[in-house]
């Protein structure tokens, strides 16, 4: 089984910055694209960011400019920079690991975090 736990989150004005990382720890399995989702109240999850295995990346329209998403393959966890805050990213972020690997096994599973809580001021 794979754990995945966000740390990061808080409360910032508008125009601050917040970095999340989410960590991936267990035994025997292999990452693929992480990703970032988030959700605000009454609202669907949306995806905010994603890194490849290889460093491919790609974001939301809303964030792009903004907010920069990175891993680091060594420690198996995905960060993500959020640069100029605006109130309406106020969310619960989400750590996403996709297609995860069980080397033992061979099976193909999601992953997801318990959510960061991320709160922009006005």
């Amino acid at each position: 089984q794979v754990q995945l736990v966000e740390s990061g989150g808080g409360l910032v004005q508008a125009g601050g910055s917040l970095r999340l990382s989410c960590a991936a720890s267990g035994r025997n399995f292999r990452l693929n694209t992480m990703g970032w989702y988030r959700q605000a109240p009454g609202k669907q999850r949306e995806l905010v960011a994603t890194s490849s295995s290889g460093g491919s990346t790609n974001y939301a329209d809303s964030v792009k400019g903004r907010f920069t998403i990175s891993r680091d393959n060594a420690k198996n966890t995905v960060y993500l920079r959020l640069n100029s805050l605006k109130p309406e990213d106020t969310a619960v972020y989400y750590c996403n690991a996709d297609r995860v690997l069980l080397t033992t096994s061979l099976a193909v599973r999601d992953y997801w975090g318990q959510g960061t809580q991320v709160t922009v001021s006005s």
